[in-house]
């Protein structure tokens, strides 16, 4: 059990984080928000990078934060961007971080970084140097890494940014795989990759846990108040300055507008099925129990 009780961290006059509180157990957990939300930060504090100013954080009862090597000899992390050294083959380095993460014994690490590589689809490309690989293999060594030594707890943030469609299904399926055993926290702003993958999930927002639950569960908050209305540019515009406006994407020329509603906002608009994207956002921007004010379109 990984238990995170009403921490803070603050840079300056910056809140980064303030009062998250989290209990996860073995499974994959996804951290959805949008940029500057405070996910990394919060990753870089499990991850005993920074402590927190206030609160605290224990695995299976051992305190993290006064005893950051328990954390570090159960972890596997990987940050959105990462160094290599510069003249070192793929293999070469996992073997390197393999030592460091204690796995001493030689045929062992062979094993684990061969099945690893064939995982990530690098096998082939092991004996070069990773400071010549593309974004999207360098990405796949990261995750390479992160599962070297077996770790009880897998931090990812962002971790399918660069992947083309097949390489971010092949990292889901592995992660997906790992997750049966292990505390797996996902931390994204890609709503499909937490759709596909978590049956546990918080939506955050300034630095705080905003909404808490199963993708279903934070689906069903909303269900029946999700409407939709294909509009002309200037008339989308106009839309988005109501309290329960939730998002647009532009279509054909126009723009498919939804907002949150408990009944018609008007006519045109289409009751639809909410799905974790409507969800995200209702969350996030704090409408979800409040009283929308009526459209007029």
């Amino acid at each position: 059990m990984l238990s995170i009780k009403n921490i803070s961290k603050s840079f300056g006059d910056v809140h980064a984080l303030k009062n998250v509180s989290l209990d996860l157990k073995p499974g994959l957990f996804g951290l959805l928000g949008p940029n500057g939300a405070g996910k990394s930060t919060l990753m870089r504090t499990l991850a005993t990078l920074q402590k927190p100013d206030t609160g605290e954080i224990t695995l299976d009862s051992v305190d993290i934060v006064s005893n950051p090597t328990a954390m570090r000899s159960a972890l596997g992390y990987l940050p959105q961007d990462f160094g290599v050294y510069p003249k070192m083959s793929a293999k070469a380095l996992l073997d390197h971080i393999a030592i460091l993460k204690g796995v001493t014994d030689k045929s062992a690490r062979d094993q684990q970084i061969r099945s690893l590589l064939e995982h990530v689809n690098l096998l082939t490309h092991a004996s070069a140097n990773v400071a010549t690989y593309s974004g999207g293999m360098r990405q796949r060594f990261g995750v390479a890494q992160a599962l070297l030594g077996n770790p009880k707890v897998l931090i990812v943030d962002e971790p399918t940014a660069g992947l083309d469609p097949t390489e971010r299904q092949r990292f889901l399926d592995l992660l997906s795989e790992q997750a049966e055993t292990k505390i797996i926290i996902l931390s994204t702003h890609i709503i499909e990759d937490v759709r596909d993958l978590c049956t546990d999930m918080a939506v955050m927002g300034s630095g705080q846990i905003v909404a808490r639950g199963a993708p279903e569960d934070l689906i069903g908050r909303i269900a029946g108040k999700v409407w939709r209305k294909r509009l002309p540019k200037d008339e989308a515009a106009a839309i988005k300055a109501h309290n329960n406006f939730l998002s647009s994407r532009h279509l054909s020329g126009g723009v498919i507008v939804t907002v949150l509603s408990s009944s018609s906002p008007g006519e045109g608009w289409e009751q639809a099925d909410a799905i974790l994207e409507d969800a995200y956002h209702a969350h996030l921007h704090g409408l979800v129990g409040k009283k929308a004010e009526p459209v007029d379109v």
